[in-house]
């Protein structure tokens, strides 16, 4: 019996490499935080809910270290301006709010001369266009993904 040419082995599109990342730190439990939490836990991410968004144990009970993503999904919490100052002191790699445009123009004015102001994202996410929880959640990790790799996001082409 004859042996059969053995054909090279197939190029994978994805990487075994299984690099070390930070923390997703979510406030206030919702169904855009949930959605966080499933896509992010889905790409191999760890994600904690603060489900308390007034009078919780506050950011500085999780400590967020450089690598961690803070991601506030409430900004009429009534505590966000507080929690976005601790993120931006903290040395949280990446800070986030969900909001509208003219709701993060407030807030950007109310948060001015706060040190840590330039690692603000608002409004969070990439420009994909979604409107749903699931969606918008999506735009969000990618934005993370992407920031955690150096990378601006967007098409791979071209």
């Amino acid at each position: 019996m004859s042996e059969q040419p053995s054909s090279p082995p197939r190029e994978q599109p994805w990487s075994e490499d299984t690099s070390e990342h930070g923390r997703i730190l979510v406030l206030s439990a919702n169904p855009i935080s949930a959605a966080i939490d499933s896509i992010a836990t889905t790409v191999g991410r760890e994600v904690i809910v603060l489900p308390e968004d007034d009078g919780g144990p506050g950011l500085a009970s999780l400590s967020p270290a450089e690598g961690d993503a803070v991601v506030l999904c409430d900004h009429d919490a009534p505590d966000a301006p507080q929690f976005l100052r601790d993120a931006l002191a903290s040395s949280a790699s990446y800070v986030a709010m969900m909001a509208s445009r003219r709701r993060a123009e407030r807030m950007l004015a109310e948060l001015a001369g706060a040190p840590g102001l330039e690692k603000l994202r608002v409004p969070a996410g990439h420009n994909l266009g979604g409107k749903g929880p699931g969606e918008i959640a999506l735009s969000v990790v990618a934005e993370i993904v992407a920031e955690s790799y150096g990378r601006p996001g967007g098409p791979l082409r071209g």
